[in-house]
């Protein structure tokens, strides 16, 4: 069969947007004679469309514009996700479907079976589940259709799975002969090469060739890197997607000409996955330009540098304020990477803030030693000239912490966390540092002593981060262990960290979950990031024994 997938980046709730992407692609499909377009997991809608599915004249509008796609097919057909409505009650309202449209009508729909519900994913909040998935007729073929989900909890991949069903065998023991799977499969670091496996495993368990179609895009935290790909019988690669970006690429499921998957390096991935997730953010919600601070420290610079490819240079401006405690080298990095990435670039000193506030406090602060307060009030001054900024001019504020920062609280409510979206919030340091020294492979971008430099957030004399944490190398492997494994803390001593360290992170980790709870919105580029994949109560008083 020759098919044509359409890895559109839709948004979600632009139903008018979305209809117009599809009918463009369709017309692609259409011109180069292809006898089946395929589009991504709720196409219509945009994914993931959340309570938007509770109104009803959302999802009854979805359902006018699929009967408009199938009137506006032909011969070829079309297989596009929709927001489907359950007939069979009790049960939820809605269905995540997909439907085979074909000479100006809904040839069959299918229903989605298995309902992530699990770190970004909310689905059995919303669906039904599909009771029963049978083949589709189709010209010369019978076809299985799948959702996302339902192509990954194969047992032979799998040593741990979610659910008893197995969709896609099951629909190649009832005589599918081609298995499709519409999808919105988010990215994160290491994912791509998983995904690979996993559907080159299912062709050949099958022997069934496999058409996947994955959304691409940024919607809120999450990210979809597209990636599409086309399997033959034998699990041979025969056609692959762009990944980041929309693509349209055919193929002949019959073929057994064969391509490399070659993808980019982990750092090219989280770069480009990164710009492509703040760029449609900023896209999405109506944003025109960013303003952010700029320390002369690693973060702020390699947000910046994110924020100059997404928007365009002359859409970013980056803001030094400096206190007394900040260092000339760090102030004069500032300014450089600003050149460097043409940006607009404003200074504006706090001592005289920062001295007036200490003032009006000294008599209610009377007899109390300075401490962490006093750093704390800097990081907030910069936080309300940053805002006003951002009001004024009505640019979106960027926050530049990273992962490991934000997992142990080295940040400041309502000073250094204000803003509109966490660019790096689920980039560890270490990553960090890795990122950056990728963005100068070529010529130095970022000044070198941003990244050599021992971290400070030089808001007291001679500060260094390896006052108060330990080497971020041991800080992101605690982290990693305890936040994305969910090891325990004799489980994470075993593996040879020493046991006080491990406990004080844990320990910091548990009891900033508050400022977490309140952190502007972060892109997920790692299998668990802080946010709405992480839910862990705020008022809690458990501790590992």
């Amino acid at each position: 069969m020759k098919v044509a997938l359409a890895q559109i980046n839709t948004t979600v709730g632009d139903l008018a947007g979305n209809e117009g992407k599809i009918l463009a692609a369709y017309q692609r499909g259409l011109s180069e004679g292809v006898e089946l377009v395929v589009f991504p997991e709720l196409t219509t809608t945009g994914y993931p469309p959340r309570d938007l599915v509770l109104k009803k004249k959302f999802v009854a509008q979805n359902l006018e514009m699929l009967a408009r796609l199938a009137k506006a097919t032909g011969p070829t057909a079309m297989l596009v996700g929709f927001v489907g409505s359950n007939e069979k009650r009790p049960g939820k309202p809605v269905t995540n479907n997909v439907a085979l449209l074909q000479n100006g009508k809904i040839v069959t729909t299918r229903t989605k079976s298995l309902l992530p519900t699990y770190d970004v994913f909310d689905e059995d909040r919303y669906f039904e589940p599909a009771s029963e998935n049978t083949p589709v007729p189709f010209a010369h073929t019978s076809l299985g259709l799948t959702v996302c989900e339902d192509i990954w909890n194969d047992e032979d991949f799998w040593p741990d799975r979610r659910y008893r069903r197995n969709p896609p065998v099951e629909l190649a023991l009832a005589g599918a002969k081609i298995l499709f799977n519409v999808s919105a499969s988010p990215w994160h670091v290491g994912k791509n090469k998983t995904r690979y496996e996993m559907l080159s495993s299912m062709a050949k368990k099958t022997k069934a060739p496999v058409v996947f179609c994955n959304l691409v895009g940024g919607d809120d935290e999450v990210i979809f890197d597209g990636g599409s790909m086309v399997f033959n019988a034998q699990g041979e690669l025969i056609a692959k997607a762009d990944v980041f970006k929309e693509d349209f690429i055919f193929a002949d499921t019959e073929s057994k000409t064969t391509v490399p998957l070659n993808l980019p390096n982990d750092n090219e991935k989280l770069y480009r996955a990164l710009v492509l997730g703040l760029r449609d953010y900023f896209q999405k919600c109506g944003f025109k330009s960013a303003v952010l601070g700029l320390s002369g420290g690693i973060d702020s610079a390699v947000t910046a540098v994110l924020a100059a490819a997404a928007l365009g240079s002359e859409n970013v401006r980056g803001v030094s304020l400096p206190s007394e405690f900040s260092s000339q080298h760090s102030l004069d990095d500032a300014r450089i990477l600003a050149e460097n990435l043409h940006i607009q670039y404003d200074v504006i000193p706090i001592q005289t803030v920062f001295a007036a506030t200490k003032q009006e406090l000294k008599p209610i602060f009377a007899g109390k030693v300075e401490d962490t307060t006093e750093e704390n009030i800097q990081a907030r001054i910069r936080g309300v000239l940053l805002m006003a900024m951002s009001n004024k001019f009505g640019s979106l504020l960027l926050t530049t912490g990273n992962k490991s920062e934000l997992a142990v609280g080295y940040c400041t409510l309502y000073g250094d966390m204000c803003g509109g979206l966490a660019v790096i919030s689920d980039v560890p340091k270490t990553m960090v540092y890795d990122l950056a020294k990728w963005i100068n492979r070529d010529k130095e971008i970022i000044p070198l002593s941003s990244i050599v430099k021992p971290p400070s957030a030089e808001l007291r004399p001679d500060q260094c981060d390896q006052d108060s944490l330990p080497p971020y190398e041991v800080l992101d492997a605690i982290l990693n262990e305890y936040v994305v494994n969910l090891q325990s803390a004799s489980d994470i001593v075993k593996l040879g960290f020493d046991e006080a360290t491990v406990k004080r992170i844990i320990r910091m980790i548990d009891i900033n979950e508050y400022k977490r709870r309140q952190a502007a919105p972060g892109l997920k580029v790692t299998s668990k990031a802080f946010g709405m994949g992480r839910r862990f109560p705020v008022a809690q008083r458990y501790r590992e024994a």
